[in-house]
């Protein structure tokens, strides 16, 4: 069955890096979309990064563009995270989907991952 697993989250003083990954089975992961979303604590979940099935292309949140980049490399999906601030601060979730885009809401994404939490503080 379709299965993704995050892992690379844990605590970061401001201005660190983390790499999240998502690894994917059974599926290929060429033919969906995968995004990054996040959530913090009384916030809706919101949608980070997003690669395209179709040609690899890269879309980010306005909130994360020059510091964060995501990446897919045969089964696995990676948003390395650079100059992180406190209110980057959430469980981050990968979802998958064949048509879905960074635009999409998270309901219309068919497919998720448990979540990783990150915590950037001093």
């Amino acid at each position: 069955q379709v299965q993704l697993v995050e892992s690379g989250g844990g605590l970061v003083q401001p201005g660190g890096s983390l790499r999240l990954s998502c690894a994917a089975s059974g599926f290929t992961l060429d033919d969906y979309a995968i995004g990054w979303f996040r959530q913090a604590p009384g916030k809706e979940r919101e949608g980070v990064s997003c690669i395209s099935s179709s040609d690899g292309s890269t879309t980010y949140a306005d909130s994360v563009k020059g510091r964060f980049t995501i990446s897919r490399d045969r089964d696995t999906v990676y948003l390395q995270m650079n100059s992180l601030k406190p209110e980057d601060t959430a469980v981050y979730y990968c979802a998958a989907d064949e048509v879905a885009t960074i635009e999409s809401p998270p309901y219309l994404w068919a497919y998720w991952g448990q979540g990783t939490q990150v915590t950037v503080s001093s």
